[in-house]
């Protein structure tokens, strides 16, 4: 009677894990592709998905280092550019001298030679106004160490003009509000 419970034990066991089985490994799995169907349909997928996407940014990746060399390159022929058309204004100037210079040989009229002379310097200051140059004003203005580079500081008798710009050795300029050269001052004391 033992054997017979034994038997239907047995028989009962295996009908209710029919659906399961035993893996090489030791672990139970179910035995229904069904099941096993979605997780594999849903791998798929993100597997695709990553596919797609990595494959996106590959090709964003290698775009943006195009763009990057291509605005380098062009930024590189701007400046170039930029350069030439400076340099071919200054030419012109230097053709101006070179006028001045034939005239000057030969010259007995000294007001002629000075009027030849200013044409020259309003051509040079209309050149650096053309390129965003400007003079810095300073005679008259409070020292201010960031704007100016003091040679010297000279007694002054006013107490207005202590601590003020008196006057300007050499000029400075400024090129779209960055100083490029700052003026050299001499500050009342």
């Amino acid at each position: 009677m033992h054997n017979k419970d034994e038997h239907t034990h047995s028989e009962e066991w295996s009908e209710e894990n029919s659906e399961m089985s035993t893996d090489f490994d030791g672990t139970e799995t179910d035995n229904l592709t069904d099941e096993n169907a979605p997780v594999e349909n849903e791998f798929d997928a993100l597997q695709e998905k990553y596919d797609k996407l990595s494959n996106s940014y590959l090709r964003l990746s290698a775009e943006f280092d195009n763009y990057r060399k291509r605005t380098m390159k062009e930024k590189a022929d701007i400046i170039k550019s930029g350069g030439e058309r400076v340099l071919l204004d200054v030419i012109s100037l230097v053709d101006d001298f070179e006028r001045a210079q034939t005239a000057l040989k030969g010259a007995e009229n000294k007001y002629a030679i000075l009027e030849g002379m200013e044409l020259i310097h309003q051509k040079f200051e209309n050149f650096l106004k053309q390129h965003g140059v400007k003079e810095i004003e300073a005679v008259g203005l409070p020292f201010d160490p960031d704007r100016f580079e003091a040679v010297t500081t000279i007694p002054v008798e006013d107490d207005d003009k202590k601590g003020v710009v008196v006057d300007c050795v050499q000029k400075g300029y400024e090129l779209s509000d960055k100083i490029i050269r700052f003026p050299k001052v001499i500050v009342g004391e």
